[in-house]
């Protein structure tokens, strides 16, 4: 417990930093929300500067970021200049459909990614493993925009996957299990190029962690005690590979979180992603903000759990 509040309350203040670092940013950035209505000669700029005024635009930095963050610890996370309303509901209402697809996405790479890595390594020298490497690379090196058009493109040609959006037309009528199956196969294309993106960076680190201990002494002593193929893989070299592939687990976490929001715009799908870029091109600031808050927030979480289970997994830690 002492180490988990350690950890948490470097987590917070890590946060904060990451807060105020972007507020400052968002505050250095040209023009704000009125900027568009100065192009307009029909509007006067008494108008623009008492509706900056209204909207405490006027105001110094340390006191607006004292107004937010207190918006903030409430929930409310600031007030969308461009929606009238406060951005915590808008981005609650969204954030159910990222952590949806982030969260499908991330279980299927680790599913397909400690097989792939197991064989990998077990197989290095052959031609298998040349093969795998050449794929890894090649996937490495096309952009996720790219992947997400060529799928985009196979949908639109073949019919087989929806092209775009997380339901339906009539999806409201469905029965329960028409509606999880047609939720599902919205889900294939968005989570597809995700997976692609992120499955060989995983598979190549699970595959050094399996290739390093596959050589570590203790492994050759065991195959010359004759212990079998399968238990020496699964009794001794996975726990002893595992640390690295924990903190891999925790980065994945955040960082396919930030990967979806592109991909979430490209295939229509009703997330953080198309909120993030309308708040971007609005200059509402308040939701920017709040999302790359939340963004913070999941990548500090998925390191918090990382630490957790390296704690659990490595009496090394509990020891210092």
């Amino acid at each position: 417990m002492k180490y988990a509040l350690r950890r948490l309350l470097h987590g917070v203040v890590l946060l904060v930093g990451i807060s105020m670092a972007s507020f400052v940013f968002a505050d250095l950035a040209p023009g704000d929300y009125f900027s568009a209505l100065e192009q307009d000669g029909r509007v006067s700029r008494e108008l623009i500067g008492g509706l900056r005024s209204e909207a405490g635009l006027d105001r110094p930095l340390p006191v607006r970021y004292a107004a937010w963050l207190a918006s903030v610890v409430r929930g409310n996370f600031g007030y969308s200049l461009a929606y009238r309303t406060a951005a915590g509901p808008l981005i609650r209402e969204r954030i159910g459909g990222t952590l949806l697809l982030t969260g499908t996405a991330t279980i299927c790479a680790w599913l397909l990614a400690i097989p792939l890595g197991i064989y990998h390594a077990r197989r290095r020298g052959s031609w298998q493993d040349h093969a795998l490497k050449l794929a890894a690379a090649i996937l490495l090196a096309t952009p996720e925009l790219l992947l997400a058009i060529v799928l985009l493109v196979l949908a639109v040609q073949t019919g087989w996957l929806p092209a775009g959006g997380m339901h339906s037309t009539g999806w409201e009528s469905l029965s329960a299990v028409e509606r999880f199956r047609d939720t599902l196969r919205h889900l294939v294309l968005p989570v597809a190029v995700l997976l692609l993106g992120m499955l060989p960076v995983l598979q190549r680190h699970v595959r050094a962690a399996i290739a390093e201990t596959l050589d570590a002494p203790f492994v050759l002593a065991a195959r010359a005690q004759g212990i079998p193929q399968r238990r020496l893989l699964f009794r001794h070299v996975l726990p002893a590979a595992i640390n690295p592939l924990i903190s891999l687990f925790g980065f994945s976490l955040g960082s396919l979180l930030s990967a979806s929001l592109l991909v979430e715009v490209l295939v229509g799908w009703p997330g953080l992603g198309p909120l993030f870029l309308d708040a971007v091109i609005a200059r509402d600031f308040a939701i920017v903000l709040g999302v790359v808050l939340i963004s913070a927030a999941t990548l500090i979480v998925g390191n918090l759990v990382a630490d957790l289970l390296l704690y659990r997994a490595d009496p090394r830690i509990r020891i210092r």
